[in-house]
This record gives structure tokens, C-alpha cells and sequence, in this order.
């Protein structure tokens, strides 16, 4: 049986070597923290979540959901810590990130097939016909890395600016400010939700726009030493993460229509919708913080503190993380990867994870779970199956491996990435929601047929 190495320690890299393991390889996991950290992590444990502590939507037969359905099915073993590390978000599933993280750790380290190695890896060995290797070092990637994965694939790595939310002390909040509710009463009124007039909008909108921002530092750019085509010099901003500046510089009413819509949050002391909210998610099991949904900024710590300080209820907020941005990097799929996730020149190694070009946490997490059962079928001598293009996951790989090349961009999971239904069955189903219960239900089919196949 063949070697099998899974470089990379945050949610893809874990989850492929816990399913590796579990069709019975054995396993080398490779993480470079705490040897070399990166410019967001703050731990060197496994899994730990950098940006907000949300996996997104649990309403039923959103794409969200089959996604995470879909991985429930196929024993996701991140998705089920991150189950029973949940934390209360309305129709979402957000988690403890520290308690998440821990789950992961222990699932690691008592896996007899595990191996975890603490260093940096700078090489990888496409000739070696012996070793498959699932790279899932993520989006902060080391410039070694970065450099060796260029010579390999010959095709130029992309960059652009991630997230991470500013957090508050829950006892810094002024509840007499806030209320709680979740928006269209969807789940439990877990979230708590600042509400503005028009007045406090525009004062905040006016201060906002104006602030000091972070100069680019120097690891936030493309690595000079890696050839790249003249249009991906400059990097650029992420469109489904810009930050709340350059968003608010889009349109006075770019942030109402974004982060801070008010639609379905009735203020239960007025009877009626606020005219700007931004909205405050639990952090952790103890609700001691909060982080503010949507409100990645690259703006100095000093002007975040007094802008931030603008937004009604958080008057006197301590915080306990401000916002930031940082550079990701990810490569060209279509042009190198396959839907088994292989690299089309060099089949024995896997691309998994916001490396490959999916952006999320539980499309990270998908991505590794398909990774790790692509990397056991080839060590055990099979032929891996892509997962079905009908199903979530099956979507995701597609849209990675079929874009178009000259401007891939890296995609969450959504309804526009499934195949839709017959043209026949459209028209005769009206209603979105039952057209969308009917795709969820044949790609779940879809998914336990493809399960079944091992």
C-alpha cells in the first residue's frame, strides 16, 4: 500500500487524514506551527477557526445544509465535533472555536493510523510513485510552499484578502440598546442586533469612509519571487469579503443592502424595522463575546476602536480581537486540478481545503473529506470516483475544475452551483423553496448511491 502524507493542520488538512485512517492507511500529517506560524493564526492547534466561528445555514434545504447533510452521510469527522461544540446562532451552526478545536485534537491524537509531524515542509516529491500527498496548507501558505507548488503546476497562484471579525466582551454590550432576534424569526433569537436611525447610519457611514486604514505589510502582497501574469500583480480584495470601507465606499447604501441589512429584524421596542442593524453572533459556549457579523476592516486598531464605538449599544465596548484582512492563496483549479482533486500533471498529489478554491469553512472541511477518500482509493491501488456533479459537494468540485480559468474565483456553496431541475419539472414547480426541496432530495440520493460505492 502506498505512503500517504496530508500537509497541513487547519480544517481540510485534518479532516482528509481522519478519513484516510478510517479506510485503514496509515497517515502522516504534517503542520508547521508552532515551528512557523502564520500572520492570523494565534494557536498552533488543529482546526482553529481565524475569521468568524459560523458554519453557516441549518434551514433545511438550503445549499448550506445539503452540503453539511451530505458530509453528515459521509461520517465528517470536523462536522460532527463541530456539532457537539455548537454554540446558540439561530438557523445557523456556529461553534466554541476553542472547544471545536480541542475535539479536533483529540480525534488526531488517538488515532492509532495518525501520525503528526511538527515541521515545515518546503519540498514536495512528484516523482516518488509510492507517496500520495494531500496538500492542504491553506490559505496562508508558506512562500517555500507556495514556490514549490508554482514549479509544479507552471500555472501562476492567485491571491486575494480574507477575513477575520472583530470580537466584543459581552459585558460591554449596552443591552438597553440591543435587542435580540433572528432575521425573519428563522431558529431561536440568538443573535444580538444593534439597531441605527438614519441619522446614526450616516453619521457612522461618514466616519467610516474616512478612516486610517492598515498599510499593505509586506506578507499581504503577492511573493515577488513567484512569477506572475501581469494582470494579478496588484492583488485585489475578494468580492465575498470585502472589507466594510471599501464596501461602504461603493454607495451610501451598499452596507443596508449588505452586512448591516435591517429586512426581517423587527425591533421588538418600536414594532418595526431599524433603519441600518449590524448584528453581534455569539463567540463561545460561556456567551462572554460576541464577534460583529459581516465587519472585517483593514482599518488601524485605534480607528476601529472610535468607529466601532459609533454603533448603538457598543458605546463603551471593550474588544477583545479587532477586524482584520490578510492575504490568501489559492491556485488556478481549472486549469490544474481534476474533480478528483488531483493535480492533472502530477496525479499523486491532492490539492484540498481554500488552497483548491473553495472559501468557507465547511467547504474547506467538504474538500478534505473528499480528498481523504480520493487519497485511500489511490493508495489502495483504485480508481477514485468524483462525487456526483448533482450533489453539493459533487457542485462544489465542479465549479472549481470548470470555470472559466481567466477569472476564477474562489466560491461558497449555493444553489446556483447545482445542477438545476429539468426544464419540464421548472415549469411545472413554481415555488423556489419546493423546486429546492426537490434538488436537495435527488442529490442526497445521489450521494448515498456514490457512499455506497466505498
Amino acid at each position: 500500500m502506498k505512503k500517504i502524507k496530508v500537509i497541513g493542520g487547519g480544517l481540510a488538512g485534518p479532516e482528509a487524514a481522519l478519513h484516510v485512517a478510517s479506510f485503514g492507511c496509515d497517515v502522516t500529517l504534517y503542520e508547521m506551527r508552532p515551528a512557523r506560524s502564520t500572520e492570523a493564526h494565534e494557536t498552533s492547534n488543529f482546526a482553529e477557526l481565524v475569521c468568524s466561528n459560523s458554519l453557516k445555514s441549518e434551514s433545511e434545504n438550503s445549499a448550506p445544509w445539503l452540503l453539511k447533510q451530505e458530509m453528515r452521510r459521509a461520517n465528517s469527522f470536523l462536522l460532527a465535533a463541530a456539532d457537539a461544540s455548537a454554540v446558540p446562532a439561530g438557523h445557523a451552526l456556529a461553534v466554541d472555536r476553542i472547544e471545536f478545536s480541542a475535539r479536533v485534537h483529540q480525534l488526531i491524537d488517538d488515532h492509532p493510523r495518525i501520525t503528526v509531524v511538527r515541521e515545515e515542509v518546503t519540498q514536495l516529491d512528484e516523482s516518488d510513485p509510492d507517496t500520495i500527498t494531500v496538500l492542504a496548507s491553506g490559505p496562508l501558505t508558506s512562500p517555500p510552499l507556495v514556490a514549490e507548488l508554482q514549479r509544479l503546476t507552471g500555472s501562476a497562484q492567485l491571491a486575494f484578502y480574507d477575513s477575520i471579525a472583530p470580537i466584543v466582551d459581552a459585558s460591554s454590550i449596552d443591552m438597553d440598546k440591543v435587542y435580540f432576534a433572528a432575521r425573519w424569526d428563522k431558529g431561536t433569537a440568538d443573535y444580538i442586533n444593534c439597531p441605527f436611525t438614519k441619522e446614526e447610519y450616516e453619521a457612522f457611514l461618514e466616519a467610516l469612509t474616512k478612516a486610517e486604514t492598515v498599510p499593505a505589510k509586506e506578507w499581504e502582497q503577492i511573493p515577488t519571487d513567484i512569477p506572475q501574469p501581469a494582470a494579478n500583480q496588484v492583488p485585489k480584495y475578494f468580492e465575498g469579503c470585502l472589507p466594510i470601507e471599501e464596501t461602504a465606499r461603493r454607495g451610501r447604501d451598499t452596507l443596508r443592502f449588505g452586512p448591516m441589512k435591517p429586512a426581517g429584524l423587527t425591533n421588538p421596542k418600536t414594532g418595526k424595522w431599524p433603519y441600518a442593524v449590524v448584528q453581534l453572533r455569539q463567540e463561545n459556549l460561556r456567551a462572554d463575546s460576541y464577534n460583529l457579523v459581516g465587519f472585517q476592516n483593514h482599518l488601524k486598531y485605534g480607528e476601529q476602536a472610535r468607529v466601532l464605538r459609533m454603533i448603538p449599544g457598543l458605546e463603551n465596548a471593550k474588544f477583545l480581537r479587532y477586524g482584520q484582512i490578510h492575504r490568501n492563496t489559492y491556485v488556478n483549479a481549472p486549469v490544474v486540478l481534476t474533480e478528483t482533486l488531483q493535480l492533472k500533471q502530477h496525479p499523486n498529489i491532492l490539492i484540498a481545503g481554500q488552497l483548491s478554491g473553495v472559501e468557507g469553512y465547511t467547504e474547506s472541511i467538504a474538500s478534505g473529506l473528499l480528498a481523504g477518500r480520493y487519497a485511500a482509493a489511490l493508495a489502495q491501488g483504485r480508481t477514485p470516483a468524483p462525487a456526483p456533479r448533482i450533489t453539493a459537494n459533487g457542485s462544489l468540485s465542479h465549479y472549481i475544475t470548470h470555470s472559466e480559468a481567466k477569472n476564477f474565483q474562489p466560491a461558497n456553496i449555493t444553489f446556483d452551483l447545482l445542477l438545476p431541475l429539468e426544464e419540464e419539472l421548472r415549469k411545472k414547480i413554481r415555488d423556489k423553496k419546493e423546486r429546492h426541496r426537490i434538488q436537495c432530495e435527488h442529490a442526497l440520493d445521489a450521494w448515498n448511491e456514490w457512499l455506497a460505492l466505498g
